[in-house]
């Protein structure tokens, strides 16, 4: 079932999703600066593009660099992806169809906000260390 939720989000959103992520990863990237924007832009991107069968955990390890940067990337960049992925979620979910397709941008919003310090592990390893 995850594998045709994937292709059926894959062509009507997904790669959209990852098409954008993958561009404002690439110009974090152009700045030196904002490379560790990129490399979450990167990340989101690939979560973007197949996200059923996978979550989101906080990454161990992860300080006060994270904290920090995560402050940056709401103020610049955080409120409106997740604002979009809100918008898109709901109008998603006015059809039975797009229901599923609904929640998995409503999954996405909290990796939107608060990119750094999270790592995507599959769903069955999510849970199998607690």
């Amino acid at each position: 079932m995850r594998t045709i939720l994937n292709l059926i989000w894959l062509v009507f959103a997904g790669f959209w999703l990852a098409v954008g992520y993958v561009v404002a990863g690439l110009i974090c990237c152009l700045l030196i600066i904002t490379i560790p924007f990129g490399i979450a832009s990167f990340r989101i991107a690939g979560f973007a593009l197949w996200p059923f069968g996978r979550t989101m955990v906080d990454k161990p390890g992860a300080g006060a660099g994270s904290v920090l940067g995560n402050v940056i990337w709401v103020v610049f960049a955080g409120w409106w992806l997740a604002l979009g992925h809100l918008v898109t979620g709901i109008a998603l979910c006015v059809t039975i169809i797009g229901i599923p397709l609904g929640v998995a941008n409503f999954k996405l919003i909290p990796i939107s906000l608060l990119p750094l310090g999270k790592e995507i592990v599959p769903t069955n390893a999510a849970f199998a260390g607690r």
